[in-house]
């Protein structure tokens, strides 16, 4: 029979659409060219994290964590998830200052958050450097393995009668997308999920590639205790050109750190670079001096698929008929997955969300890609 939903792409986003379509008894079939959970979702440090440099991604952020929450709940051993909270490491009295308010803008959507001063962060940390003003604590964050929660998510689909099919789809018809083989697969409608592929089969699409490093050390249990961002962190991640770095590192449940993070324009090349890791060191050992000691074991690098205004597309595309987007998350796919996904499913059944979707619409930008006043 031919799929309700035809879902390009069983990242974490394409396989949460794929959970959550199936759950409101649509007949889904998923496309991917790689592996479940490959590409993006692979190369992501896999942090669950509430974002608010606007109001839409905190709405969206705050409320796909508490659907992690909910979809771990009981069985966070299968996900690797971890409740480790996020520390906003703040350098100086006036990034403090930014701790506070963003303390004040989390409150007031009920998010767990508590601003430490010094010595509050040192006795959280030890590791950190000394001369730091104070910090964020904001406890609800956490981290899982993204590949395996897109296998699970996908297995959930399977388990209700959805279908997944290895191939690379090379173009869109009308209802109907085409593989590298030849073959053609129909559906009522198809779902875009692909991150940065995407352009490759919708080029005129507002996205744009940012290429990220990620490396991880071997194990050392208790090396830190939360992921550690800098306040900066938001500067450098929404940068609009440029090369940048910033200072993230991420406990593993099994010992090891996770070192980022790195954003490169207006490249899809995928090769480790050493200049970029070595920038990306030199920032996280200012913040962490005992780093310089650890060895690392890997480097590898993930291609993030960013939107002019730094929200993703959730619905409709407008200039095909029956195809929707479920893309642009930059580097919040994985926190934002199962929210997303409830977005989707609720606009093609024509069902309430809980949250508000009109912000992430396609619909924002124009045929250019520019969105409107």
């Amino acid at each position: 029979m031919t799929p309700d939903v035809l879902i390009v792409g069983a990242g974490i986003i394409g396989a949460a659409c794929a959970d959550a379509l199936s759950a409101r008894g649509l007949r889904v079939t998923v496309v991917e060219r790689d592996a479940v959970g490959s590409g993006a979702t692979a190369a992501g440090m896999g942090h669950l994290v509430a974002m608010d440099d606007n109001a839409a991604e905190l709405a969206l952020s705050s409320h796909s964590l508490q659907l992690w929450r909910d979809l771990v709940d009981g069985q966070p051993q299968r996900h690797e998830y971890s409740r480790c909270g996020t520390i906003w490491v703040a350098a100086d009295d006036e990034e403090l200052d930014a701790a506070n308010a963003k303390a004040a803008v989390m409150s007031a959507r009920a998010l767990e958050c508590a601003v430490l001063d010094a010595q509050d962060l040192y006795r959280l940390e030890p590791q950190l450097r000394p001369g730091l003003a104070g910090g964020l604590l904001v406890r609800g964050d956490g981290l899982v393995y993204p590949p395996k929660s897109a296998r699970i998510l996908l297995a959930r689909a399977v388990a209700r009668g959805a279908t997944l099919a290895m191939g690379e789809v090379v173009a869109l018809e009308e209802g109907a997308v085409r593989l590298a083989d030849g073959s053609r697969l129909a559906a009522g409608r198809i779902v875009l999920a692909a991150g940065t592929r995407c352009l490759g089969l919708a080029p005129e699409l507002p996205l744009r590639p940012k290429k990220g490093h990620v490396m991880i050390t071997d194990r050392y249990p208790g090396f830190i205790r939360h992921q550690l961002v800098e306040l900066g962190y938001v500067k450098s991640a929404h940068a609009a050109d440029g090369d940048s770095v910033a200072f993230n590192l991420q406990p593993r449940p099994t010992g090891q750190v996770l070192i980022g993070s790195s954003r490169q324009f207006d490249t899809t090349d995928l090769a480790a670079e050493p200049g970029m890791m070595a920038r990306m060191l030199r920032r996280a050992v200012e913040y962490t001096p005992a780093l310089a000691g650890l060895n690392i074991l890997r480097c590898w690098t993930g291609l993030r698929a960013a939107t002019p205004d730094g929200l993703p597309l959730i619905g409709p595309d407008l200039s095909r008929r029956n195809v929707w987007l479920a893309t642009g998350h930059e580097g919040l796919g994985i926190t934002t997955s199962l929210a997303t996904a409830e977005l989707l499913a609720a606009q093609m059944v024509g069902a309430q969300a809980g949250i508000d979707a009109r912000p992430y619409l396609p619909s924002r930008f124009d045929a250019q890609g520019r969105a409107y006043a």
